[in-house]
C-alpha cells in the first residue's frame, strides 16, 4: 500500500504574523482564507483548536495539534486515515512561507479516486487557500488560481440539490395569493457566506421570465402566465435560506389538462433552476480574501456602495 504525500507551499510577502492571524481564523463565521462560497466551508463542532471535530463537505477530520499563530494539523477520521497541516513559517522580516501537507494511504479503489477526482480538487482548493492568504495579507493575488475542466465540471456536479420543504410560514405573499389552489410546493437551499441577500438578485431564478407584481420585505410575489391557469411563484430569502415555492389553480378544463402534463416536470425543473442560480451566484462572489479586505474598508470608511451579486 503506497503512501500518498502531496505538498503545497507558498512565500507570502507580508509579516508572519500577519498571516498567522489570518490562520487563527479557520472555520470562525468570518474565515477569510477557506474558499467558500465556491466549495463547502470548513466547519467544526467548536472554535478551532484541539478536539475540535468537523471538515468541510464529504472529508471529515479532527484537530490534533495546534500552535496558535503558526501550525495546524488534522487527522482524518476513520475509515480515512493520515493527517494534512497548514503552517506558517517566518522567511524574513516582511516575508514568509506558507505550506500545506496532506499525507494519507488510500487503499482499494481510494486510490484511483483519490487520482481521478480528490487531488485535482484538493490541489485547486489549497492554491485557493493560498490566494485567499496573498489576497487578504498583501491587498491582492498575482496569480489566481484557475480552474480546470475537470475541476469545474466536479463542482457542479457535487452541488449541494434543494431540499422539498411546505410553503413557508413568512412567506405571506404566495400564501394569500391565489383562492382555493389546487397544487403548492416548495424548495430551498442554504445561503452560502457572501451571497446576495436581497431577493432581486435570485429572480434569475425563473430567468426573468415572470414580472415580479410585488414585494414585502424579503419575499418577491411573480406572476405566471399560462391560459386556462392562475398561478404564481414566490421567492423568499431569510437569515438562512432562499425558498422558491409555487401556487396553481387550474381554472378551465384546458388549464386542468395543460396543468396535469406539465406538473409532471415542475418539481424537477424548479429545483433545476434553484439549483443553477445557487451554484451562478456562489461562483460570483467575491473570494473570502477579497471578502475580508472590503470588511476591513468597511470598518475603516464605512459601508461600501458595491453589493455582492
Amino acid at each position: 500500500m503506497s503512501t500518498v504525500l502531496n505538498e503545497h507551499e507558498r512565500v507570502i510577502k507580508a509579516p508572519a504574523e500577519v498571516v498567522g492571524a489570518l490562520l487563527d481564523r479557520l472555520s470562525a463565521e468570518d474565515d477569510p482564507l477557506f474558499p467558500t462560497p465556491a466549495w463547502a466551508a470548513m466547519i467544526f463542532d467548536r472554535p478551532l483548536g484541539v478536539g475540535a471535530t468537523g471538515g468541510h463537505g464529504p472529508v471529515r477530520y479532527s484537530v490534533t495539534e495546534y500552535e496558535p499563530g503558526h501550525r495546524v494539523r488534522f487527522d482524518f477520521t476513520p475509515p480515512d486515515n493520515g493527517f494534512h497541516e497548514l503552517s506558517v513559517e517566518p522567511i524574513g522580516e516582511r516575508r514568509c512561507r506558507v505550506r500545506h501537507v496532506l499525507e494519507t494511504r488510500p487503499h482499494g479503489k481510494d486510490r484511483l479516486l483519490w487520482s481521478a477526482v480528490v487531488r485535482p480538487l484538493h490541489d485547486t482548493i489549497i492554491e485557493e487557500v493560498f490566494d485567499n492568504i496573498e489576497r487578504a495579507a498583501t491587498g491582492g493575488c498575482a496569480r489566481p488560481v484557475r480552474w480546470s475542466p475537470r475541476v469545474r465540471l466536479y463542482n457542479r456536479l457535487m452541488w449541494s440539490r434543494p431540499e422539498t420543504v411546505g410553503v413557508p410560514e413568512s412567506a405571506h405573499l404566495i400564501r394569500t395569493a391565489v383562492d382555493r389552489p389546487g397544487y403548492e410546493d416548495a424548495y430551498r437551499m442554504e445561503l452560502l457566506p457572501g451571497q446576495p441577500r436581497d431577493p432581486e438578485a435570485w429572480t434569475g431564478i425563473l430567468r426573468d421570465a415572470f414580472p415580479v407584481i410585488d414585494r414585502d420585505g424579503d419575499e418577491l410575489l411573480l406572476e405566471v402566465e399560462a391560459r386556462g391557469l392562475t398561478a404564481r411563484a414566490s421567492i423568499l430569502v431569510d437569515e438562512r435560506y432562499v425558498t422558491l415555492s409555487s401556487t396553481v389553480r387550474a381554472d378551465t378544463l384546458r388549464g386542468r389538462i395543460y396543468w396535469g402534463v406539465v406538473k409532471q416536470a415542475h418539481p424537477f425543473m424548479a429545483r433545476m433552476m434553484l439549483r443553477r442560480t445557487h451554484r451562478r451566484l456562489a461562483l460570483a462572489t467575491p473570494s473570502a480574501g477579497e471578502r475580508e479586505l472590503e470588511r476591513r474598508r468597511s470598518a475603516v470608511s464605512g459601508p461600501s456602495h458595491l453589493v455582492s451579486g
